[in-house]
């Protein structure tokens, strides 16, 4: 007999403005599907980001299907897991865990997830040399997929110069020589003046955390700006962006896509992206995503 009940949920630090439950039970109502999609925030519950392992144990033992995972412990659930996919194993960052035969599998559904709203959001991008900020959980899954998209070289610029150093050896290693470099953020000036473009893949800007990763004197018309965050939709750093003239994308494509990607290993079945893409859009409280 078919499975029609779900029981996933996310956990992450300061997770409360998060669209992803409604995302995931929208499309389940759509599919016929008992689907709940619970919250499990570590600021609500007053514990640190490394007691992942524990809240892991506890929902596969509630008889949790899967997990989102996100901010800060993308990294930090790998030891906790019984496998990774491929692609979670060359990011060393999981966003997603599946709960199969007793056993919990992570994956990783940003790669795929940037990559979509990227192409489709700023096709025409050009990519020579771009520059990211964040090398975190986040910010791996970005890199490789901008990579892998086509850009020629990315700066990764990180406060903690060991950790964008070592996305970057990686980066190196996965893709060749010479493709990544790795920076610290008193490099931006310099670093922005001649790139095509900035990926921002770190929580500032988030509901928890409002504020611009730089100053916007840093900006230019000439500049493609893509957001990570999407809560909000409309970050301080895009508002500052658009009001120069660069060409923008938001996070709403991201979260949708890799949703779409997380639905389909939690259930096995095959979400409408569309109809997902509709749903944050009108979830956000606008017109539309404007990737």
């Amino acid at each position: 007999m078919a499975k029609d009940s779900y029981l996933v949920g996310l956990i992450g630090s300061g997770i409360g403005p998060s669209l992803s439950p409604a995302l995931h039970e929208r499309e389940a109502d759509r599919q016929g599907l008992r689907y709940l999609y619970r919250l499990i925030d570590i600021d609500v519950l007053g514990v640190g980001p490394e007691v992942v392992g524990d809240l892991l144990r506890a929902a596969r033992d509630l008889g949790f299907d899967g997990l989102n995972i996100t901010h800060p412990c993308k990294q930090l659930v790998i030891e906790h897991l019984d496998g990774l996919a491929p692609q979670a194993a060359a990011l060393g960052a999981v966003n997603t865990v599946v709960f199969e035969d007793g056993r919990a599998i992570g994956h990783n559904t940003d790669v795929t997830g940037f990559a979509a709203s990227f192409a489709r959001g700023l096709p025409d991008a050009p990519l020579e040399n771009v520059v990211q900020l964040g090398a975190g959980g986040a910010g791996a899954a970005v890199a490789h997929a901008t990579l892998t998209l086509g850009a020629e070289r990315i700066t990764v610029v990180d406060a903690m110069p060991d950790r964008a150093t070592d996305l970057a050896a990686g980066l190196n290693r996965h893709f060749g020589v010479g493709r990544a470099a790795a920076a610290t953020p008193d490099a931006l000036p310099v670093l922005l003046g001649r790139a095509d473009g900035v990926v921002h893949a770190t929580p500032t800007g988030m509901a928890a955390h409002p504020g611009l990763p730089f100053a916007a004197e840093l900006l230019r018309s000439e500049l493609w700006v893509a957001e990570v965050v999407y809560r909000p939709l409309e970050t301080e750093l895009l508002r500052a962006a658009r009001a120069v003239g660069c060409a923008t994308l938001d996070g709403g494509g991201m979260a949708v896509f890799q949703a779409v990607d997380a639905f389909r290993l939690f259930t096995g079945k095959e979400p409408d992206a569309s109809r997902m893409l509709a749903d944050i859009a009108e979830l956000a409280g606008v017109a539309g995503v404007r990737n």
